[in-house]
């Protein structure tokens, strides 16, 4: 793995896991055009369990070899308007939950979207990045890559 000063080159491309999701080997863009990260999400709702905001929902869609038709239910952490590759506005859900990158579980704050007509069902943006890693577009899988060389 190259690093520079603290900072991990990371590639244009990554698998990704969410362990308090129970998915792994999950396919992510890296976009430094994004200030939020997202995931693709389906059958999303905003339900109310004794008074507090929950959303309810199904990551990945059933093409996907890692879709496990979950249905989760989380407290809604945030909801913020974003504008999505479209170029419209929408208002999504925000969740807090950890990716695991490099064999380190970091904090994210990720942003449940309709990825369905997008490549790639994970998208990580700027946030995420920034202080950690710096994109090198002429390569792909370097966490991935590095989990195979410990392993």
């Amino acid at each position: 793995m190259i690093k520079l000063g603290k900072k991990k080159v990371i590639g244009r491309q990554e698998i990704v896991d969410f362990p308090n999701l129970g998915l792994l080997n999950i396919p992510a863009k890296i976009d430094t055009g994004a200030f939020t990260s997202s995931i693709h999400c389906e059958d999303v709702s905003e339900i109310d369990i004794d008074g507090e905001r929950f959303v309810k929902f199904t990551l990945l869609d059933p093409e996907q070899t890692q879709y496990h038709k979950k249905e989760f239910v989380l407290p809604i952490h945030n909801e913020k308007l974003i504008k999505n590759s479209f170029g419209m506005v929408e208002q999504r859900f925000v969740i807090s939950t950890f990716i695991r990158l490099f064999e380190e579980d970091i904090h994210l704050e990720i942003t449940l979207a309709d990825r369905s007509l997008m490549e790639y069902p994970v998208l990580l943006g700027r946030k995420l990045l920034k202080k950690r890693y710096i994109v090198d577009v002429s390569r792909t899988n370097q966490s991935l890559k590095e989990r195979l060389k410990i392993a």
